[in-house]
């Protein structure tokens, strides 16, 4: 993990690949952060002679951060056990909407040893389709050992030798840990991937976001419910700081008239096409202020999820007027 030998400008330069990880892991750019920042501080902590004497330090980094992701990932059951309503990862903005986000904001997700250049924290976090909303959402699914050894190995391809060193296991058990997270991946659909098909699903994706769209600001329950799956769920996450419906709405018929009972209760929501988490989604903004992000799943040209997320403490990066 990491390249061996690598001096303190290699040190600095490791950051982007665990703020990468640690989101992946934990499903938050804040909680990221701080996993790394942590890492960081542990390796500075260390007697000289001990750092010199770490062969691959960014090998050390990666490992102390995936075992404070994996102790976060322990706790955050029990806190997310008293979180109000469904919790939802944090989403992240395309490269575009960066510069809405606050200065410190900014120098916070890229750290200070990074000023000297353009502060763009789209350069520190890959917008592929391992973080894609319904990628997120079946991590969740996973105990905190699966998701540590299928992130390493599946996402980023760390063997399952260096793996067990972070989960204190043998890797034939960090191998069965890879194989049940990926069952429950297969359970769901999987996720667009970088195929010759992924430009065309991704328009498909777009088009059909851009006519839910349509239909809400036409206030058109018949179209809202002619674009949604039968069986669409729609998540909100409120955070007990907003008003949502706190538990999945199911069904295309109850969505759509959801949708259209928020529109009449909300004069003045602007939507706007953006894209979430790589993928096209919409963005609610109200007096300027962004209140609502959406992700959307299709499949076979119809909404099956939509994910919203509502909490301000989770659209931090999205612009404050």
């Amino acid at each position: 993990m990491g390249a061996a030998g690598c001096g303190a400008d290699g040190v600095v330069g490791e950051r982007r690949q665990l703020i990468n990880i640690a989101y992946r892991l934990l499903g938050s750019v804040t909680e990221a952060e701080d996993a790394v920042q942590d890492a960081y501080t542990r390796w500075y902590g260390l007697p000289r002679s001990r750092r010199q004497e770490i062969r691959s330090p960014g090998a050390w980094l990666t490992t102390v951060t995936s075992r404070i992701c994996l102790d976060l990932l322990g706790s955050a059951r029990t806190r997310r056990e008293r979180y109000v309503g469904a919790w939802l990862p944090e989403p992240l903005p395309d490269r575009g909407e960066w510069d809405h986000a606050g200065a410190d904001d900014l120098v916070r997700l890229t750290g200070p040893n990074d000023r000297a250049g353009s502060i763009n924290p789209a350069d520190q976090i890959v917008l592929d389709e391992s973080v894609a909303m319904a990628f997120l959402v079946v991590l969740e699914s996973m105990t905190p050992a699966e998701r540590v050894a299928f992130v390493l190995h599946d996402v980023f391809r760390y063997p399952f030798a260096e793996i067990a060193d972070v989960l204190g296991r043998t890797p034939a058990a960090c191998k069965q840990l890879a194989a049940s997270a990926r069952r429950r991946v297969s359970g769901g659909r999987a996720p667009v991937t970088a195929t010759a098909t992924a430009p065309k699903i991704s328009a498909d994706r777009a088009d059909v976001v851009r006519r839910v769209k349509a239909a809400w600001e036409a206030r058109d329950i018949a179209s809202l419910v002619g674009l949604l799956d039968p069986a669409a769920v729609m998540t909100a996450d409120g955070g007990g700081m907003v008003g949502t419906v706190l538990r999945p709405v199911e069904g295309g018929a109850r969505i759509a008239q959801y949708m259209v009972a928020i529109a009449d209760k909300a004069p003045g929501l602007e939507l706007l096409e953006r894209s979430v988490n790589g993928v096209p989604g919409l963005v609610a903004r109200r007096a300027g202020a962004v209140v609502t992000v959406a992700s959307f799943d299709v499949s076979d040209g119809y909404v099956t999820r939509i994910w919203a997320v509502r909490n301000p403490e989770k659209l931090r990066l999205w612009g404050v007027p």
